[in-house]
């Protein structure tokens, strides 16, 4: 049986491109950000889906509920597997700040071989996407799911099922509120659409 699994990023927070969020505490939805997943859910409303899960940060949690609520799910399941990568200290500095440190650089420039401070790598996050991905499919098949992350977490869900390696990930956007749809079952996995905005 196939399960499709929509990858869904979050909606914007107020400071989207000014500095790295990572895990950092109190990032959440603006208005335009609860506006922005409103449109989502809206787009999302006629689907019935399975389940819905979420990185444990609020600001998919808060995604999620705006698609749980269009879609009358409940409750929303918190999956540490969907969570945003790990940049330890890295975590709500400015990018003027990061583009200073050569570690920052080298993340960027070797994203398949470099490291956060944390030590989690590029192949770590895909590894416990992919899993999260897997474990769904296995709960729900012949449904549909919702698995609410973050950008790197889903391009690194992209390149496991097209087979690419982690540095592809600037190859390509997952914007916020977009949907990434992929198909699994027991014959493997494939994309079928990638980043529907709204």
């Amino acid at each position: 049986m196939t399960t499709v699994v929509y990858l869904v990023r979050h909606a914007a927070h107020d400071a989207l491109g000014s500095y790295l969020a990572g895990r950092s505490k109190g990032v959440v939805l603006g208005p335009d950000g609860l506006a922005q997943a409103g449109r989502l859910a809206e787009r999302m409303r006629n689907e019935r889906f399975g389940s819905i899960t979420s990185s444990p940060q609020t600001r998919t949690q808060q995604t999620a509920a705006a698609i749980s609520s269009a879609t009358i799910m409940a409750p929303i399941d918190i999956d540490d597997d969907l969570d945003e990568v790990d940049f330890g200290d890295w975590s709500g500095k400015t990018f003027e700040e990061l583009n200073g440190d050569p570690a920052w650089r080298r993340w960027n420039e070797e994203r398949g071989i470099a490291t956060t401070p944390t030590g989690e790598s590029m192949e770590h996050v895909r590894k416990r996407v992919s899993r999260a991905m897997r474990v769904a499919a296995e709960r729900h098949p012949g449904e549909s799911v919702v698995l609410v992350s973050h950008a790197d977490v889903i391009k690194c869900a992209v390149c496991d099922v097209l087979g690419l390696q982690p540095d592809s990930l600037f190859r390509f956007e997952i914007d916020p509120a977009s949907i990434t749809t992929i198909a699994m079952g027991s014959w493997g996995s494939k994309l079928l659409r990638m980043n529907e905005g709204v």
